[in-house]
């Protein structure tokens, strides 16, 4: 096969798989849960006690309804410092964004531009209840009872676009949303997990 051919295939086979999936998953991780796990390495712009850090964005993740979405898609170039810039404001890190953008982002079959212009308006559509977004004391709630709170202050998603994800030791991991490849508020399928725990602790920001 002539070079020229050969490239133009390669790409028409990227692009087909980066969008090889059903519907996007918002991952919002609750950083002082995270803080608290032992190991790993905590970065302080998200950890340090005083930054006043709730929810941030973990990610926006093609899914499958059945299984796990696609992920790391084809070659990817660094994020520009004017997209990381822009994205501070809702990922902690610059590795993170990076990483998001190479194991996520490369399925979409988006620009990393507009990719991430997904990430932000998936983000601020979505409304965290009074009561979750700095609690000053620690909670104790059932993943329906949050659930429910988080349908309740976004009336127009549906009751069940909404799934949390919890730590062995039943700390807070992730509220997760899910939204169709537009950007409208769906119900999640099972592929989007659920804590199988009956109360998760969610601790106050320091």
């Amino acid at each position: 096969m002539p070079a020229t051919l050969a490239r133009i295939f390669i790409l028409l086979l990227s692009a087909t798989s980066a969008q090889a999936f059903d519907y996007y998953l918002l991952s919002l991780s609750y950083a002082p849960d995270f803080c608290a796990q032992p190991g790993g390495r905590k970065d302080p712009r998200e950890c340090q006690p005083g930054r006043h850090i709730g929810f941030v964005v973990h990610g926006l993740w093609p899914q499958d309804e059945r299984g796990r979405g696609p992920e790391k898609c084809g070659p990817a170039s660094p994020v520009s410092h004017e997209i990381v810039r822009l994205m501070l404001n809702y990922i902690p890190t610059e590795s993170l964004i990076q990483h998001e953008w190479a194991t996520h982002g490369t399925c979409s079959g988006l620009s990393a531009t507009d990719y991430f212009a997904l990430v932000r308006k998936a983000r601020d559509s979505v409304v965290i209840p009074s009561d979750l977004k700095q609690p000053q004391q620690e909670l104790q709630l059932s993943p329906a009872q949050i659930e429910t709170e988080l349908a309740a202050a976004n009336r127009n998603f549906p009751k069940d676009a909404f799934r949390v994800s919890c730590y062995r030791d039943a700390e807070l991991q992730e509220i997760r949303v899910c939204f169709t490849k537009d950007l409208s508020p769906r119900p999640c399928a099972a592929s989007a997990g659920e804590c199988p725990l009956p109360k998760v602790t969610i601790l106050p920001v320091p």
